[in-house]
């Protein structure tokens, strides 16, 4: 999922992350790997949000999916497998103006 500044914020309030930001040089190559998503790094490695079917009253869901794993002790290259679900749902609620 590519999400909006709002869902960032939101996720970011619900996982100790860091989103990478699209401004940064391995986003291009993020992008031709594992398609359009928001990305997001964290203590084990590299995660995208996947929509969820967790029913949300007043917003959706997206499942955090794991994408690579950290493969040096200083957290300076990844090592990529196949999409691994976490379990880990996150709420979007949608924002009102």
């Amino acid at each position: 999922m590519k999400l909006n500044s709002a869902q960032v914020q939101q996720t970011l309030n619900q996982i100790n992350a860091q989103v990478v930001p699209d401004s940064h040089p391995a986003v291009t190559q993020l992008i031709d790997a594992f398609g359009e998503h928001t990305f997001f790094l964290d203590e084990s490695g590299l995660k995208v949000l996947e929509p969820s079917d967790a029913p949300q009253p007043d917003g959706q869901a997206g499942e955090v999916v794991s994408l690579a794993d950290w493969s040096d002790a200083s957290l300076t290259s990844l090592a990529p497998h196949p999409p691994v679900s976490t379990g880990t749902i996150i709420v979007l609620r949608e924002v009102k103006h």
